[in-house]
């Protein structure tokens, strides 16, 4: 399947290709966020809180599949680092509501145009339909998994 020595039996597994794909994505991830400090998990924190201004943070921590235990440390990461700023919900007293700060929504727009560059690179033998159809196979398993919880 790939290179010039066989995997045998995991050639026609699909978890064995997923995996090595996004290893293959996650290296080079790392590689174009390099001096950020950023990390995909704080990304994609900052993506959603950028997305919907106020969101609480479990909310946040649903939307990304991240344990509520998780989310306490990684906000805290983000709130000391400048880039959220975290408040008491005036709806649950209990909760708090999230919304970037300035350095928060450049720091976002930076590692943004970093990942679509690394994105452009890592698909760059695909077409625009044929990325759509990843995109939608992917989505599909990803539902599949969220249902079958």
């Amino acid at each position: 399947m790939t290179g010039d020595h066989s995997v045998g039996a995991l050639g026609p597994l699909v978890g064995y290709h997923l995996r090595r794909a996004s290893s293959a994505f996650a290296a080079d991830f790392a590689a174009a966020v390099e001096g950020t400090g950023m990390r995909q998990v704080l990304v994609g924190i900052l993506a959603v809180v950028a997305g919907s201004p106020g969101i609480n943070q479990g909310a946040v921590g649903r939307v990304l599949g991240i344990k509520r235990a998780n989310m306490v440390s990684l906000i805290n990461e983000l709130v000391d680092a400048g880039l959220l700023d975290r408040a008491v919900d005036p709806g649950d007293r209990r909760a708090f509501s999230l919304s970037t700060t300035d350095a928060g929504g450049a720091t976002l727009a930076d590692c943004l145009a970093r990942i679509e560059a690394h994105e452009r690179k890592m698909l760059a033998g695909f077409t625009d339909a044929e990325r759509a159809t990843l995109l939608d196979l992917l989505g599909r398993i990803e539902r599949r998994e969220t249902t079958a919880a």
